[in-house]
């Protein structure tokens, strides 16, 4: 018999469904479409480059979902939490 996920695995969760692991919202400084990849600012304030593929366009400004250096949603049009 199989379950269904719970809703805490969904897309409105910050938590990745494989391991478990939280997602970080991130802010876009500056995008190199060239290579996929974008500058990006932590909640902590820390610069990081972070692979766009799975949500690109992006530009600067943006903010996304990421895990594992990839950013895996958009939280453009949502409350970014603290």
């Amino acid at each position: 018999m199989s379950t269904l996920p719970t809703p805490d695995a969904g897309c409105e969760s910050q938590h990745c469904i494989t391991c478990g692991d939280v997602g970080d919202p991130n802010t876009v400084l500056a995008v190199d479409g060239d290579r996929g990849l974008a500058l990006c600012c932590g909640p902590d304030g820390a610069r990081n480059t972070v692979e766009i593929a799975l949500v690109a366009p992006v530009a600067a400004g943006d903010v996304l979902l990421v895990h594992a250096g990839t950013a895996i949603a958009r939280l453009d049009d949502q409350a970014v939490p603290s």
